[in-house]
C-alpha cells in the first residue's frame, strides 16, 4: 500500500476496474447456480458451474495477493521497518488460505 497526497493506495488500485468487472461476472455465475438449483439442474450441471465460478474467484484472489506483494509487501520491505515484518506476515498467511481453499 503506498501513500499519494495523503491517501493510502492499495496495490490493486491500478486494476479496479479490472477487479470489479471479474466479480460482477462471478456474480453472475453464481445467479445463475442459484438458477440451475431453482430449475432441478442435473447434479453435475451444477457441479460444473461452481467449479468456474470457484476457479474464476480463485484468479481474482491470485492477482489480488500479486498486486499486494509487488505493491504493499515491497514497500514495506524498502521500509525496513516492523511493517515490512507484518507484511510479509499477512501475505504467508493469505498463501496459506489460498493454498488450502
Amino acid at each position: 500500500m503506498t501513500e499519494q497526497a495523503g491517501e493510502h493506495v492499495h496495490g490493486y488500485a491500478d486494476n479496479k476496474d479490472d477487479h470489479l468487472r471479474r466479480l460482477r461476472r462471478i456474480e453472475g455465475q453464481v445467479r445463475g447456480i442459484a438458477r440451475m438449483i431453482e430449475d432441478d439442474k442435473y447434479c453435475i450441471d451444477v457441479l460444473t458451474q461452481v467449479s468456474a465460478a470457484t476457479r474464476a474467484l480463485q484468479n481474482v484472489a491470485l492477482g489480488l495477493l500479486e498486486e499486494h506483494m509487488s505493491g504493499c509487501v515491497v514497500d514495506a520491505a524498502k521500509a525496513g521497518d516492523a511493517e515490512a515484518a507484518e507484511k510479509v506476515q499477512e501475505a504467508s498467511a493469505a498463501i496459506a488460505r489460498l493454498v488450502r481453499s
